[in-house]
């Protein structure tokens, strides 16, 4: 059986192209029965070949689909483990597919480098009203790892916590409330970063309440507040950044699910989701502790979370988003298509732009990166109206030299 990537009818059109190649080219008499069968084995070697390599080059190694017990399976972090095991943790959920339905933290291993996956076992059982959810995980100076979370009670009540581990994660420390001040505070999925000073970085969007009663949703504002907290003893305590914002103009969204990147030349660069058809950023140049004002940046997208990472030993930027810029074709207001792209100039531009998803009917989004030895991991949410949009896990195992290549 042909792998899914060698089509026959792929195979079919490059013989036949050789197979009637004009006279010239060929070294043999017309009607060389011979010539003719060695072009077509060399047509479909090639051929073979090149959609092989493409093949590796981007694969999905993992779709973890949802089920009557576990209706929805989404967003995670990866940690590589100092065996060489890569870890990922997940939301599973078992009491629906909202967003405040019950939810676990499931755990599976790769040890072959993202190529094949364990199945999956529980890492932290429900501790919450509603759910625990969103992961970063994150491996520490001094070589312990954090896992981050949030623990959701309620729609006022949604804070991230830290957990850490001595043991390579065989154990994990009680949790520790990592924003003390009450509310609705998001922190999205793979967002905690480690500066090269060691700072912790953790950027969340507030959420105002609008009603007491907390079993409703109408007490949620869905107009984030842009806010940063940073720890300079690996999490033990945390300060709040002497700035936040709101949107600068009229919005139903404000700034949502905010994410951080250190720059090559120490500044930070942060962004947050809007309405406005473009994620906004800001910039520090103290180490979190005060940010610009919020404006337009170059990565034109729906309502959907952005990821930006620094290629491993380069200056270079690697955004993975929902492009509306019309680079690809798009479906206004739809989580898709997922691309990856790269800029060299601290993300005012980005030339380099590679196609991951293109379904229609796609819903991707909340992606963890993760680099692994000149390959880069993905996992994210890849839905559509037949399972959900949140509900499908998928993870892609991208190699990192064709993601730079032009």
């Amino acid at each position: 059986m042909l792998p899914k990537y060698l089509s026959e009818a792929k195979l079919l059109r490059a013989s036949q192209l050789f197979w009637d190649l004009p006279r010239r080219t060929r070294k043999a008499e017309t009607g060389s029965s011979t010539v003719k069968f060695l072009l077509c084995c060399f047509a479909l070697v090639w051929l073979g070949g090149r959609l092989l390599a493409a093949g590796q080059d981007n694969q999905v190694v993992l779709n973890l689909e949802p089920t009557q017990a576990l209706p929805r399976l989404s967003e995670g972090g990866f940690v590589t483990l100092k065996s060489g095991r890569i870890l990922f943790i997940y939301t599973q959920f078992y009491g629906g597919a909202a967003d405040e339905s019950a939810a676990r933290l499931a755990g599976i291993y790769s040890d072959d480098r993202g190529r094949t996956w364990s199945a999956p076992k529980t890492i932290i059982e429900n501790e919450a009203g509603n759910n625990v959810m969103s992961v970063s995980l994150l491996r520490l100076r001094s070589g312990k790892i954090a896992l981050f979370y949030l623990r959701k009670n309620s729609w006022l009540d949604c804070r991230p916590y830290l957990r850490v581990s001595t043991d390579e994660s065989v154990t994990w420390s009680p949790p520790k409330l990592v924003v003390e001040a009450p509310g609705y505070f998001v922190l999205n999925n793979d967002r905690v970063v480690q500066l090269g000073t060691g700072r912790l970085i953790v950027p969340v969007a507030f959420h105002r309440s609008r009603a007491e009663d907390s079993r409703s949703s109408r007490s949620f504002d869905g107009r984030g507040i842009a806010l940063w907290y940073y720890s300079d003893d690996e999490g033990l305590s945390w300060r709040e950044a002497d700035t936040w914002w709101a949107l600068p103009t009229p919005s139903a969204a404000g700034l949502q699910e905010p994410g951080v990147v250190e720059l090559a030349d120490g500044r930070l660069w942060s962004w947050a989701r809007t309405d406005q058809g473009v994620q906004f950023g800001f910039i520090s140049t103290d180490k979190g502790e005060s940010w610009t004002a919020p404006a337009p940046t170059s990565l034109k997208s729906p309502l959907s979370p952005a990821s930006i990472e620094r290629l491993p030993g380069s200056v270079d930027l690697l955004a993975i988003f929902n492009d509306h810029s019309g680079t690809f074709p798009f479906v206004k207001d739809k989580r898709t298509p997922l691309v990856a792209a790269i800029s060299s100039d601290n993300g005012q531009s980005w030339p380099i732009r590679k196609l991951i998803e293109s379904g229609p009917d796609g819903w991707y989004c909340y992606t963890a990166v993760h680099f692994v030895e000149g390959t880069v991991l993905l996992a994210y949410c890849a839905g559509d109206s037949k399972v959900g949009g949140l509900n499908r896990l998928r993870i892609r195992r991208i190699n990192l030299d064709w993601l730079k290549r032009p």
